[in-house]
């Protein structure tokens, strides 16, 4: 994989953004960080997220009522190309007291679409 170690920090640096821009609250800053349409695959169900589809509300309800930040525990890369990286990901959530809410194994696939670095697909065990 050391032919890809640029596009494999590009994919990390996605992350890094991502989790900044969910953390912040800020769904412009978040929504940046995807190459829409994108996939989430969680709680057996399959949701093809549009640009727009996310809202600041959803921050304050059902899986997310307690929580306050989250943050990576791994980020191992399974496999990378030019335009595409696959990255196992283990993140936990945390109430404001720094309490745990729980741990969620993750696959992410970030890729490379005009020009723009971005989450094409997840597939998460978190609710």
């Amino acid at each position: 994989m050391a032919q890809f170690a640029a596009e494999i920090a590009a994919a990390q640096g996605v992350l890094d953004e991502f989790m900044a821009g969910f953390n912040a609250r800020d769904v412009a800053r978040w929504d940046a960080t995807f190459n829409f349409p994108s996939v989430r695959l969680a709680s057996g169900t399959l949701v093809i997220l549009q640009a727009g589809d996310h809202k600041p509300g959803m921050f304050d309800k059902g899986a997310l009522a307690e929580w306050d930040h989250s943050a990576w525990e791994r980020r191992d890369v399974i496999h990378a190309g030019a335009d595409k990286v696959h990255i196992d990901t283990r993140f936990t959530r945390y109430r404001k007291d720094g309490s745990v809410i729980g741990g969620f194994d993750s696959i992410y696939v970030i890729t490379l679409e005009n020009g723009h670095w971005g989450v094409k697909a997840r597939s998460s065990y978190a609710p």
